[in-house]
């Protein structure tokens, strides 16, 4: 009797596991779903820090080197989209309208960048949240730069080994989508896939601080953006 309930429980568990699967898989446009995702993840507590310790960095010589990538390897929208479709990378309808925003262009030049990956508390913010133009100016305060936008579609492409669950804030100027609304992107891996998606970009938007970060390392080659939330 209770091997047999076991096995029900456990195959009305695999069953319902089953229709969420589906439920994600099905979207090319269930990508907004995606969104459903990423609000949790920034929602959820308890979620582990970026590393083992608490650390707070003083400059960004102290920031340790992430990942380097290479930018300006397209020669229009139309290129990049089909190289993301060609990888299976799915893509937010809020970070799809703003690739295709005049905001977001694309270097003519092939250059390598460097990147970290950090959070607000590595950045010496205490309590729970930090506001996103607040970790901004610490972080360029200590001398990281923004990235351009294309650095995330970029990212997407050359980071095919993601863990699942990560998700990794591009620190970039936002852009506005055609209703006005200011949209940053974030790479992330929710279980469902690889996938771009766009989020909430404004300036007074409070994060957990142990979401992660990508700014660009300074001193490398590549159009990096000095500048966050400009008048």
């Amino acid at each position: 009797m209770r091997r047999a309930a076991a096995f029900a429980q456990r195959s009305a568990t695999l069953l319902v596991c089953g229709a969420l699967v589906i439920a994600c898989a099905n979207a090319t446009e269930a990508q907004c779903s995606a969104q459903d995702v990423l609000r949790n993840h920034l929602a959820l507590k308890g979620a582990p820090p970026a590393r083992d310790t608490r650390t707070s960095f003083s400059s960004a010589a102290e920031v340790p080197f992430w990942k380097r990538i290479t930018v300006g390897t397209f020669r229009d929208l139309a290129a990049l989209r089909g190289a993301m479709s060609a990888l299976g990378c799915g893509v937010g309808s809020s970070a799809d309208e703003i690739i295709g925003r005049p905001a977001f262009t694309l270097s003519g030049k092939k250059a390598e960048v460097e990147l970290v990956a950090v959070s607000p508390a590595e950045l010496g913010f205490e309590g729970k949240t930090a506001a996103l133009r607040d970790v901004y100016a610490r972080a360029q305060l200590l001398g990281l730069l923004l990235a351009p936008a294309e650095i995330a579609a970029q990212l997407r492409l050359q980071y095919l080994d993601q863990p699942i669950g990560e998700f990794l804030i591009l620190a970039m100027e936002p852009i506005r989508t055609w209703a006005g609304e200011p949209v940053i992107l974030t790479v992330a891996n929710g279980g469902a896939g690889l996938i771009l998606i766009g989020q909430d970009g404004q300036d007074g938007l409070d994060l957990p601080v142990r979401s992660r970060f990508v700014f660009v390392r300074p001193d490398t080659p590549g159009p990096p953006q000095a500048a966050a939330f400009a008048p």
